[in-house]
């Protein structure tokens, strides 16, 4: 007989992590853990207060209700679960586990073999321009060739100064540099900043304007003269015409897929499937998820085949994480065979016997 229950974790940053947003201290995550005689399985809700569209008052009692009704199966629950996307996450990712050989490998690859690896951006947090510095310093020094950098929260042209110091030494074929505004931009002067940043031959820029302008948006990435990669702006889009209607109103340049925000697996598939019909690059983002999420994010990028830098380098952002095969190296995301997952810190007490 399956059983399940769910249980909320508190992660911890290592140093609080600011954005156009505001500051971050914790961040709330879900599990969900599956069980019968013989088997179990583990998935994460990656709730982010203030940016999720299922941040609701009733979270805690969606969660129950899966739970209880766990016997209906996945397809079941993902369709019953659409207003609630990082549900949907733990859901698909709960039955994979479970059902895998290994639960920790729901997508075996030559990653999880620890035989190739995945190029990530370094990411650099928002703060003043010494602090900044300082990060941006740390990534080159581990190995990263692509770094991407929030900006929006201080002076605009003390950012410009520090992209340029970066461009200053080093070229774009030495390292790629990406920014990410969160919508910090207001509309009547992003094209401006756009201009401004596209100087420094940025990669790309994410989300210049707030999500929901959708006119506005595309006037953008017609004019733009560097590449937009829309993110907050797939969040809240269910259906397949809405997400049509939009990438055919916005045409992006490129679209980023966080899956605990978009629906997980299946979401992600069918935002990658619409964009490739219309020539719109992709890559996928880690949302501050522990490392059980962040694992199950990586081997479902690997088996995507993207060729981009992916955003999938927030694990070490704790000091309480999950200790997982999962390690930053060289600018590469690595699944170090040789290392053990350790579910202990999380004390998931209704499944320590089988976990």
């Amino acid at each position: 007989m399956l059983k399940a229950n769910f249980q909320k974790y508190i992660l911890n940053f290592k140093r609080p992590g600011s954005t156009s947003r505001g500051v971050l201290h914790t961040k709330e995550t879900w599990f969900i853990t599956l069980k019968d005689a013989e088997n179990w399985g583990i998935g994460e809700c990656g709730l982010f207060r203030g940016l999720s569209i299922d941040d609701r008052k009733d979270y805690d009692k969606k969660l129950a209700w899966v739970c209880d009704n766990i016997h209906l199966g996945e397809s079941k629950l993902y369709h019953d679960l659409i207003e609630f996307p990082s549900i949907q996450f733990g859901v698909e990712m709960v039955f994979r586990s479970f059902n895998s050989e290994d639960p920790f490998k729901l997508f075996p690859s030559e990653f999880t073999n620890g035989e190739k690896v995945i190029p990530i951006n370094g990411l650099v947090w928002m703060g003043d321009k010494a602090f900044m510095k300082q990060q941006i310093t740390e990534k080159l020094k581990q190995g990263f060739r692509c770094i991407k950098m929030k900006i929006g929260a201080i002076d605009f042209n003390s950012e410009i100064d520090l992209l340029q110091s970066i461009r200053n030494e080093f070229s774009v074929s030495d390292l790629e540099l990406r920014v990410d505004a969160n919508g910090a931009f207001s509309p009547s002067e992003a094209l401006e900043k756009l201009k401004i940043i596209s100087e420094l031959k940025i990669h790309s820029i994410e989300q210049p304007i707030k999500q929901g302008q959708w006119d506005e948006m595309a006037r953008l990435c017609e004019e733009t003269p560097l590449s937009i990669a829309l993110d907050e702006e797939l969040i809240g889009i269910f259906s397949s015409e809405k997400k049509k209607q939009m990438l055919n109103t916005i045409n992006p340049q490129y679209i980023i897929l966080k899956p605990s925000l978009i629906g997980g697996f299946r979401g992600s598939d069918s935002w990658i499937s619409l964009a490739e019909k219309k020539k719109i690059g992709w890559w996928i983002t880690s949302a501050l998820e522990s490392n059980i999420g962040l694992n199950a994010i990586s081997q479902y990028t690997f088996s995507k085949n993207s060729k981009l830098p992916q955003g999938l380098g927030t694990g070490s952002l704790f000091t309480n994480n999950v200790p997982s095969p999962l390690e930053v190296c060289n600018g590469s995301l690595n699944f170090n065979t040789n290392s053990k997952w350790d579910l202990n810190i999380l004390d998931l007490k209704s499944n320590s016997d089988s976990i």
